[in-house]
């Protein structure tokens, strides 16, 4: 396996510029994804998580503009021209989108959507040899033979989303994008749906980015968490080191957030709402939320992002100084 980072995002920054100001969704992020790593993006609504994927998938469309460096294997995806990203899609980065039921096409059969992107990369098969993949497809995703014949106001939520799952690893991308894939579902197929993403990264050893709100769910999903707040990164760790401690008072606050087994009907919100992310002030964009803001710093300078541990990395005026 190679030591090179599979995706490397350089001061990635995506702005809207709209009649009210320029909405700063991301916001100079740097991040890296080691092969073979399920990465979790988590952060509130508003926070730019979906907005980087789409972004990673060059999927942004005007008023927005892209700016930075995205690499996939060493290849910078801004360089490349929209024919020659339309072939990465799919092929070396594919997303599951967050709402299979608004995803997929209502007047094409289950085969003839799987079908459509096999062919449009370039591959042909007999009809015998297609009918064949693809339900070896579903097969892989759980789905039974039928799902093959039917269309998708046939299907439950869950066998839609796994649908789309089928769709996404059809070319055995190096990099699965997953877009709050269970936000749609009960938590008893929530779960299913996960475990079933899961065991196919594993098996097929993909790289992975999740994007979500939950962090229990990423407690048992992923490898590394990437804390995000209104158009910025604010703490990136290991899964682990980081629930074990939390270094940014949002990351603290989103954990402590968390139900309690024993604490029955006790809730730890954030106080507050996110900022606006049009035209944001040159300040940290939680401080005024934050319980352990310093007064006179944290709304007029950005920490800068910088490692303070081997593989631990924070945005927070609390660990300057500290190497």
């Amino acid at each position: 396996m190679s030591d090179r980072p599979v995706i490397e995002i350089k001061d990635l920054k995506v702005y809207f510029y709209v009649k009210a100001g320029t909405v700063k969704a991301v916001d100079g992020v740097n991040l890296t994804l080691d092969p073979g790593v399920k990465m979790g993006l988590v952060g509130e609504s508003g926070s730019g998580k979906s907005t980087m994927a789409l972004a990673l998938m060059r999927m942004v469309r005007p008023p927005a503009t892209i700016e930075g460096q995205m690499f996939l294997d060493g290849v910078d995806l801004l360089t490349l021209k929209e024919e020659e990203m339309r072939r990465v899609r799919l092929s070396e980065i594919a997303m599951i989108p967050q709402g299979a039921m608004n995803s997929l096409n209502p007047v094409m059969r289950i085969r003839d959507q799987i079908l459509d992107g096999l062919q449009d990369h370039g591959v042909r098969m007999s009809r015998a040899d297609a009918d064949k993949r693809i339900t070896e497809l579903l097969e892989i995703v759980e789905l039974p033979k039928k799902v093959l014949r039917m269309y998708p106001h046939e299907l439950s939520g869950g066998m839609k989303q796994r649908v789309c799952v089928a769709i996404a690893i059809s070319m055995r991308p190096k990099v699965l994008i997953a877009d709050e894939p269970t936000s749609a579902l009960d938590v008893v197929i929530q779960r299913q749906v996960m475990e079933t993403i899961t065991r196919l990264v594993n098996t097929l050893k993909l790289s992975m980015i999740l994007i979500g709100h939950d962090m229990g769910l990423m407690a048992q999903s992923v490898d590394r968490i990437a804390v995000m707040y209104p158009g910025k990164l604010m703490e990136l760790g290991d899964t682990r080191d980081m629930f074990a401690e939390p270094l940014h008072p949002y990351t603290q606050a989103l954990i402590n957030s968390l139900p309690v087994l024993g604490k029955r009907g006790v809730f730890n919100g954030i106080p507050g709402i996110p900022p606006s992310v049009i035209n944001p002030g040159p300040g940290c964009p939680f401080y005024d939320r934050c319980p352990k803001v310093i007064e006179g710093l944290c709304v007029k300078k950005m920490p800068p992002f910088r490692e303070i541990k081997p593989r631990r990395f924070v945005a927070c005026h609390l660990y300057e100084g500290v190497n």
